[in-house]
């Protein structure tokens, strides 16, 4: 039987930390989060020399073991509790070739933890660019460890650094720096106090905000020892630690890292000034992002239109195959109608997840960061607040708890208020099926129609949190006073690999999460939608053959028949072969063909329309009327509280129960028409309407319940919900009476 260790993966933000985490677990990993906190947590399993496997814990990035945040204080939590499952027996703390000083801050602090822990020096292939040469052996001397030089662009190093963890018992766990000269008769005190106990890790529960320790931290703060220091006084000796760690690193790296200045001098500085341009740099952000939506347009509609007709062609496949019942309409009706309804957004929805792991990895988002840092402080922002927002456009939980990195009280809490507006992917689904519906195809200098409202979408979203952002700012009575930090990481061709696995967990989280809830939600629909208790329903076969004997068909049925039948007509003609008595034959067999199939739709429609599911939308129609929307729109409305994409889901399977026609769900809506006017129900009006509700409605419950937990409160999420609400009725209403 393999033996199994663990693996913590520590750095700095920017060092490649992702890539050896990609690189030793490729898609065997997964995504979660801590217990009890919204902290992501990704681990892996790597397979290691002489049969080990390494269960691998990529930890948030950090600076360093003194904690500002919540991220930074889950890997201090981890180090300090051997009770933990997941407590390292190796560290490996991966470096930046390019800040090596800086990143040898975290890696002494470690070690002097008394772990074996083993240093990642990532980026080698710039170094002969940058003019730096390393001696490695003197430094794996000077620090008392082992080091593995990588390059994870040029995909060098993994297996040495592999071999390194293997041999991990032979790793020195000495400490690198003694701290207690920092304070002797202080650590002296504590010595004796807390005999059994090593100084260094006594020193980081007394000074870092953390919960889960091995020693009680009641007990050492109720000592007389640790009342003898202040707040303020720690805190100095804190930053005498830190002096004296540097003065330790300084020494080494004087010896075993030289710099060419000369040579070092290279492009980066040229585009950041024209990335980062006060004119310049919003243009070409700005011709990116509607290069983005022009592609995620043109390059997923094959790909859509395969998709969409192979469900539809699915769901006729079960009809005809199996046998006719309740478990064959299940199958057809609600499971593959719902979920067909979600599948085929998965290229958009990819694309979108490609670009935006495209901007991260090449280092440009950091630029925007910076850039918008000017838009977002007379708001009462920061451009840290652009990290949310632009996350928030794949989904608004990660992005909510994306403003811990904001130290800011006030603005974290503006962040995470005006986030939601902010268009997430669930969104996108119902944009791009409505779009196609209303928005007519042509072109504006080269770019769509569609793909310039889906922009504008996106950019009414980003205005509503500017403007939501400042009336916040002046609502809100919280005094604090920040300054904005950010560092520029170097520019750098993305990882194939990382952007690869990138996009495929992230669409694999965002289908499967998706895909439980429209499941179940597809599941009731179909029995709400195939099930009824009135007259009207129990009847409703009688009740519309007595309907169609006496007035015929709907307008909309009937004109579709006559299409048909004239279009038949004209097939039948063009064959000189038939004579007028064997046409005049066939005609009145498709007609009555037709108007059977005419009369089986009208039966579904009218038992659809007194269902239970018929019941709830008439219930709820007079409220949602005014903004051009029918019962069953409303019923999709409604149900997309649960998540936003689950709204295409529920028209796809209100409209496939009774359905038995190979029809695909944007062809169901585009014939849907309204019972009062016979016009088509998704119009001009209707649909702009749909886009702004869904443009600054609440995205949905998960949401809700991540910002009580960022917030610690009910109140923030429940006025968030009745404002957005609010809101976005009042814009679709006034949107569909101006345009009706």
């Amino acid at each position: 039987m393999s033996k199994s260790i663990n693996v913590a993966l520590i750095g700095n933000p920017n060092t490649g930390k992702t890539s050896v985490f990609n690189q030793l677990t490729g898609l065997n990993q997964k995504v979660g989060n801590y217990p009890g906190i919204t902290v992501e947590k990704k681990e892996g399993v790597c397979k290691l020399p002489r049969g080990v496997k390494a269960h691998i814990l990529d930890l948030p990035g950090t600076y360093s073991l003194n904690t500002t945040s919540l991220d930074e204080s889950v890997v201090v939590e981890l180090l300090l509790n051997r009770n933990d499952k997941n407590f390292p027996d190796v560290a490996v703390v991966v470096s930046d070739v390019e800040n090596l000083k800086r990143n040898l801050l975290l890696f002494t602090q470690i070690k002097d933890l008394r772990i074996p822990t083993i240093l990642v020096i990532n980026m080698a292939d710039r170094m002969l660019r940058k003019g730096i040469t390393l001696d490695v052996p003197l430094l794996e001397e000077k620090l008392d460890t082992k080091i593995a030089l990588v390059s994870m662009r040029k995909n060098t190093g993994v297996a040495k650094i592999k071999e390194l963890i293997a041999d991990y018992k032979n790793i020195s766990s000495k400490p690198n720096v003694d701290t207690t000269v920092i304070a002797p008769d202080y650590f002296e005190r504590l010595k004796r106090t807390f005999p059994n106990e090593d100084l260094y890790k006594l020193w980081l529960v007394i000074t870092q905000d953390v919960n889960f320790m091995p020693i009680e931290k009641k007990r050492i703060q109720d000592s007389s020892d640790f009342s003898t220091k202040s707040k303020s006084e720690l805190k100095r000796l804190q930053q005498k630690e830190t002096i004296l760690r540097y003065q330790f690193i300084n020494g080494i790296l004087k010896e075993a890292y030289k710099v060419d200045l000369q040579a070092a001098r290279g492009l980066r500085a040229t585009l950041d000034k024209i990335l980062t341009h006060k004119v310049f740099g919003y243009l070409i952000f700005f011709f990116i992002l509607l290069t983005i939506f022009q592609a995620i347009y043109d390059w997923s509609s094959y790909p859509m239109d395969f998709i969409d007709e192979q469900f539809a062609a699915g769901s006729e496949w079960i009809k005809d195959t199996l046998p006719p019942g309740v478990f064959t309409n299940l199958l057809a009706e609600g499971i593959l109608a719902g979920i067909g309804g979600i599948v085929i957004f998965i290229p958009q929805i990819a694309f979108l997840f490609l670009f935006i792991a495209l901007l991260e990895e090449s280092g440009y988002m950091s630029r925007v960061v910076f850039l918008m840092d000017r838009v977002m402080r007379p708001f009462g922002l920061s451009g840290k607040s652009v990290v949310p927002l632009i996350s928030g456009t794949a989904c608004a939980i990660p992005a909510v708890m994306a403003t811990r990195n904001i130290e800011n009280w006030k603005e974290r809490l503006i962040t995470i208020l005006v986030t939601p507006f902010t268009t997430c992917s669930a969104r996108l689904p119902v944009y791009l099926i409505i779009i196609a519906l209303v928005i007519p195809e042509g072109r504006f200098i080269g770019l769509s129609y569609q793909a310039l409202t889906l922009m504008l979408l996106y950019a009414l979203g980003f205005v509503a949190a500017i403007f939501s952002a400042m009336i916040l700012h002046k609502i809100l009575k919280i005094r604090s006073r920040t300054f904005f930090v950010i560092e520029m990481p170097n520019y750098k061709l993305p990882l194939l690999k990382n952007v690869a696995i990138t996009v495929i967990e992230k669409t694999k989280s965002f289908v499967y999460g998706a895909g439980k809830i429209i499941l179940a939600i597809s599941i009731v629909l179909w029995f709400l939608g195939s099930n009824g208790i009135t007259d009207r329903f129990v009847k409703a076969e009688s009740l519309v053959q007595e309907r169609i004997s006496e007035k015929g068909f709907t307008p909309y049925n009937q004109a579709d028949l006559e299409q048909k039948l004239a279009a038949y007509k004209t097939e039948l003609e063009s064959q000189s072969a038939l004579s007028t008595a064997q046409i005049q034959d066939s005609l009145l067999v498709q007609q009555k063909a037709l108007e059977a199939r005419a009369e089986k739709q009208e039966i579904a429609s009218f038992k659809l329309e007194n269902s239970y599911i018929g019941n709830i939308g008439k219930a709820i129609e007079p409220i949602v009327k005014p903004l051009g929307y029918d019962w069953k729109i409303g019923i999709a409305v409604l149900t997309s509280f649960a998540a936003r994409e689950v709204f295409v889901g529920t028209l796809a399977t209100i409209y496939s129960v009774g359905n038995d026609e190979e029809e695909t769900i944007k062809n169901r809506m585009a014939a849907e028409v309204n019972s009062e006017t016979d016009e088509p129900l998704f119009n001009l009006a209707s649909g702009i309407s749909l886009l702004l509700f869904y443009a600054f409605a609440m995205q949905c419950m998960s949401t809700l319940a991540v910002v009580k937990r960022e917030t610690n409160s009910w109140k923030w999420p429940l006025a968030q919900l009745v404002f957005m609400s609010v809101f976005a009725y009042l814009v679709a209403l006034v949107a569909y009476q101006i345009l009706n």
